[in-house]
């Protein structure tokens, strides 16, 4: 069923993840000294506006995650988990053409390839670009390389959305990053976000923090082939969210988790901020971002979960006004929504 209260959580999610992103995007290869010293003791906390651009930009997290939503929404209802993943597969090889516009592997049935502004390159993963110039889909069961690497769960949420079914959504999130990220950890850290997303907008869940320690007790379960890593993954996620109940400083706590380059790390920094600052959408993609890490995609992936949860209307109108492609993060969500109502 879809009403108000599901469309702000569907455009809370893309747009608070395109914000988080383009809050860490200006400082992703600084330390938390350098940060510190450029913006005070306090770090980031508003945007770093593109001289020339005059917007807060995203980076390719954002516009992956775009391609993801893409890529689900060219495909009719009652597609199967497969034909949704080769879809999504075709939605990201139009998005390599956006980074390399000699590239020419895939008919470019995106809509979004109409978007100028996504031409622009955006520090792309090294992953993900040789992955996708190899002219091979990766699967879970053939993976195509060991990377465990965060570009396979920063451009997931779009799954958490789009499936009212928790089980489908575990599984289209997982197999998306597969494409790109063989080893289990870049593609299980997937699956997490994007059942976290899905329970913070198609269920009654009463907290977060319920959400991720039922996400941390169930994702065992999902890959019995990968047990060893599943059961890495819950760890970390309760880890998060018992530091996140600490009164340490949240970089300190941070860099317990670790840096957020790999798909582990970056949901376990996520999820921590979102519980520490589980009332706040500024609080908690502030902290998301001041580390010396991987600051766009802890930043994306901590405002795609408040964004869910909190919605819309916790969003305040500073981070909204300069935001890059703000109307076509705003459309994506509600054709996502729109496309959920269609198919249930």
């Amino acid at each position: 069923m879809v009403d108000d209260t599901m469309v702000e959580r569907f455009e809370g999610c893309l747009v608070g993840g395109a914000i988080g992103d383009a809050l860490g995007y200006p400082v992703e290869f600084d330390s938390y000294e350098g940060i510190c010293g450029q913006f005070g003791q306090d770090g980031i906390r508003a945007y770093s506006i593109h001289p020339w651009a005059g917007c807060a930009q995203f980076s390719d997290d954002t516009q992956m995650t775009l391609f993801s939503a893409s890529g689900l929404l060219q495909v009719g209802a009652g597609a199967s988990d497969e034909e949704c993943n080769s879809s999504v597969y075709g939605a990201y090889l139009d998005w390599l053409h956006t980074q390399d516009r000699m590239f020419a592997g895939h008919p470019g049935t995106s809509p979004l390839l109409a978007e100028e502004q996504l031409y622009s390159r955006r520090a792309p993963g090294n992953t993900c670009l040789s992955a996708l110039y190899g002219g091979e889909m990766g699967l879970m069961e053939q993976p195509i390389n060991t990377s465990k690497g965060c570009g396979g769960v920063m451009r997931v949420a779009p799954m958490g959305l789009y499936f009212e079914d928790p089980t489908r959504a575990v599984h289209v999130a997982a197999m998306a990053a597969a494409i790109t990220h063989g080893h289990p950890l870049g593609y299980i850290s997937a699956a997490a976000l994007a059942y976290i997303v899905n329970r913070c907008v198609h269920s009654e869940a009463v907290s977060l923090a319920a959400v991720i320690d039922d996400c941390a007790s169930q994702l065992p379960g999902w890959f019995d082939s990968e047990r060893f890593y599943a059961d890495s993954m819950a760890r970390q996620l309760q880890l998060a969210a018992s530091l996140a109940e600490n009164d340490t400083c949240d970089h300190d706590d941070i860099v317990r988790l670790g840096e957020g380059w790999i798909g582990d790390e970056a949901l376990a920094i996520a999820v921590y901020c979102c519980l520490r600052h589980h009332d706040s959408f500024d609080g908690a993609v502030i902290a998301a971002v001041n580390h010396g890490g991987d600051s766009d995609s802890t930043g994306a992936i901590a405002g795609n979960i408040m964004g869910a949860w909190l919605g819309m209307a916790a969003i305040g109108q500073q981070w909204l006004e300069q935001l890059e492609l703000r109307e076509l993060l705003t459309r994506t969500a509600d054709e996502l929504c729109e496309a959920l109502h269609i198919n249930s």
